[in-house]
């Protein structure tokens, strides 16, 4: 089996990535295989057409592959709230919390992420055309196997952009740089309250894999559950899984970075994130009609979040 995330040198899918390299998905009898699809909608399309089992991604994303989620169901969270940082030029000045830094710069963010960015400013009562704001992708970030953030922390290194919106680790890195502030952490309590529960980091799969093979699902779910709790006892576990996985200056990082997640580390699908998730996305015009929480999550499954 084949688990999608859309960027791995992150903090953002981390524990679906340790649940692989830890052997939590093996320790449930399942065969798991990482892959790296980038950006998320190519992961969710993949999902689609068969070519992965899961997706670990946005919660919000399914639906650039599943309208209106017919056909795929959120199996558990790897944590609790939108986890993007608006990240801005050092040399801009801009404060923590200012999201009136944006007007007139340009702000780097990947397909299907930049609608929580355009959700938020919107929220916020910035005007995109009237506020000359470019939100566009970053230069440098097309193609398969690109990880996002520290892609975009180089690119604003390099001045290509203003600001960029992305992970935990793309903001690290730019701020160690020196070249980065953070203004926004909507997960820690920056930016309009609706915002963190835009999205969230899940996992997913088909509608056919549930009706099909139930108990490997139920198995997935319980790998994650289990993943949380064993980086919540210990969490220089996770070095071992970024000394796997990134380059050396960025498995360097992880450690602190996940501790700063293990907070949001819960697995439930609640109903006010569904709301707040569907409202959202209805704003941004990705979905079409007000959707049942049963419809979006696979709540047969939901006893298992707590176990």
């Amino acid at each position: 089996m084949k688990l999608a995330v859309p960027d791995m040198i992150s903090n953002s899918y981390f524990p679906a990535e340790a649940a692989v390299e830890l052997g939590f998905f093996k320790a449930e009898g399942l065969d798991i295989a990482l892959e790296l699809i980038f950006p998320v909608d190519k992961a969710y399309a993949a999902l689609r057409d068969g070519a992965v089992d899961f997706v670990g991604g946005s919660a919000h994303s399914a639906l650039a592959a599943f309208p209106d989620f017919r056909g795929v169901k959120l199996l558990c969270a790897q944590a609790q709230g939108m986890y993007w940082f608006l990240v801005m030029h050092a040399d801009l000045k801009a404060r923590r919390g200012d999201i009136a830094a944006v007007k007139g710069r340009s702000i780097g963010a990947a397909p299907w992420v930049d609608k929580g960015l355009r959700g938020l400013l919107a929220e916020a009562g910035i005007d995109l055309e009237r506020d000359r704001v470019k939100i566009a992708p970053v230069p440098g970030a097309a193609g398969a196997g690109v990880n996002f953030g520290v892609t975009a922390a180089k690119a604003l290194e390099e001045r290509k952009i203003d600001g960029f919106w992305a992970n935990g680790m793309g903001a690290e890195v730019a701020v160690r740089r020196g070249v980065g502030t953070v203004v926004l952490d909507v997960r820690r309590g920056d930016g309009p309250k609706p915002c963190f529960n835009y999205t969230a980091a899940t996992i997913a799969t088909t509608d056919a894999l549930i009706a099909r093979a139930p108990e490997q699902v139920a198995a997935a779910v319980r790998a994650v559950v289990k993943t949380q709790a064993a980086l919540k006892a210990n969490v220089a576990r996770a070095a071992d899984v970024g000394a796997k996985l990134f380059p050396p200056s960025e498995a360097a990082l992880i450690v602190e970075l996940i501790r700063r997640d293990l907070p949001y580390y819960d697995a439930a699908l609640s109903p006010a994130f569904i709301s707040g998730m569907t409202a959202f996305a209805r704003g941004q015009g990705i979905l079409n009609s007000e959707a049942a929480y049963d419809s979006v999550v696979a709540t047969e499954f939901a006893p298992l979040w707590k176990e």
